[in-house]
């Protein structure tokens, strides 16, 4: 007997993450470690969301809860949404689901037979083309560049759309920490438009903005019938165990994703979904106070890179992390990462864990409190130096 190959391939081969599990060893083995590999904060959930999680289990809300979501979760993330893009969104259009990459993968599925052409962005979350592969389409990858910041080029996503049926992007962008101008957007929008593509819109930075604003695809013209925008509580108030996210679209699909949840992940328990309401509900003085760490650190890193000059800062406009350059040195990425992991305990992923448009970068998380978080810059910047000083001289 075999198993099918949907499950045997949904990485294709290495899924990147060897550096950040070597790390995890390590510390399992009782090394001093200094982590700044994965999304995770630092300061964890808000005793007050806590506390309105704990109250609605007490009151008994630990049964099973409804498939597509409360309705007040439901009609809480559709006022949140319609008041950061103008666009109509009643509950409707909302499924309530077991954190982003949940609803990644259930976006996925209701636009994606099998064998259609999934399109995503590189450098992209790791879990992007296995998302694609395990709703049974084939991922395509559509590359964007260092020299253009990032920013996401139309007329490579028109030249790759032949044949595709979707496109996923991501803004503010991990691993990047780049924020989609208007100007790239709307020209995504116009090749959706003109392909006949869904668009698939991550937006679960969208509480983390450190320059410019983020702009939703949802609000472009024409755009409300065709984007599927991923949500999450995760990034935005801390709720990373929680698993808790959604995905706001058009009434009919959101009808055919409540069969696929039925039949999948039967939904979010209801204490969860209760603090969710809470934490949304809470206002902008929450979501500024768990963003402000990361604010901070992307001002102290600034100071440090300004500093020297062998490592390089791609425009850190968003998220908890920053994307360095370090092709001075003569290592790729991955080789980097590891030389850093062995010679100074200081663990990063390596550009290429998300894809090849990132080779000779490193995405550093901003995960640690600040004084943990210079010095490992610190040390990171003058290891990079003597690397580069030996590269020169071969």
């Amino acid at each position: 007997m075999e198993l099918s190959k949907r499950i045997t391939q949904i990485t294709g081969g290495s899924d990147g993450w060897e550096v950040f599990n070597r790390a995890r060893r390590m510390l399992n083995e009782g090394h001093a470690v200094t982590e700044l590999t994965i999304g995770e904060h630092d300061v964890r959930t808000d005793p007050s969301i806590l506390h309105a999680m704990d109250l609605s289990a007490r009151n008994g809300h630990t049964g099973y809860a409804t498939v597509p979501g409360t309705d007040l979760l439901r009609d809480t993330v559709a006022a949140r949404v319609q008041s950061r893009t103008g666009i109509p969104t009643t509950r409707n259009n909302v499924l309530i689901t077991p954190g982003g990459q949940s609803a990644l993968f259930a976006a996925h599925m209701a636009v994606c037979d099998p064998g259609d052409t999934g399109l995503f962005l590189d450098p992209y979350y790791a879990t992007y083309p296995g998302t694609i592969r395990g709703a049974g389409a084939i991922a395509r990858a559509v590359r964007t560049a260092a020299e253009d910041a990032f920013q996401p080029r139309a007329d490579l996503i028109d030249a790759a759309a032949e044949g595709a049926v979707s496109l996923l992007i991501n803004t503010p962008n991990n691993p990047t920490g780049v924020v989609y101008s208007r100007q790239s957007l709307e020209a995504i929008a116009d090749v959706c438009q003109r392909r006949d593509l869904w668009l698939i819109s991550d937006e679960v930075y969208d509480t983390q903005i450190w320059e410019g604003e983020h702009l939703s695809a949802r609000a472009l013209p024409g755009m409300a019938d065709r984007t599927l925008v991923i949500g999450s509580m995760s990034k935005s108030h801390a709720m990373t165990g929680s698993r808790c996210g959604w995905i706001v679209g058009p009434e009919y699909v959101i009808r055919h994703l409540i069969d696929l949840a039925t039949h999948t992940t039967y939904g979010v328990p209801g204490f969860i979904q209760d603090a969710a309401s809470f934490a949304l509900t809470a206002g902008h003085e929450l979501e500024n106070k768990i963003a402000a760490p990361f604010r901070r650190r992307r001002s102290l890193a600034i100071n440090v890179l300004a500093a020297q000059n062998t490592v390089g800062l791609v425009p850190a406009q968003g998220s908890m992390y920053l994307m360095l350059d370090v092709r001075a040195t003569g290592l790729t990425g991955e080789e980097f990462a590891n030389a850093l992991l062995d010679t100074h305990a200081i663990a990063v992923m390596p550009g290429e864990s998300f894809g090849k448009a990132a080779a000779g970068h490193i995405r550093v998380a901003m995960t640690v409190d600040d004084e943990k978080f210079v010095s490992a810059l610190r040390t990171l910047c003058a290891f990079s130096a003597q690397l580069a000083k030996r590269h020169a001289a071969e």
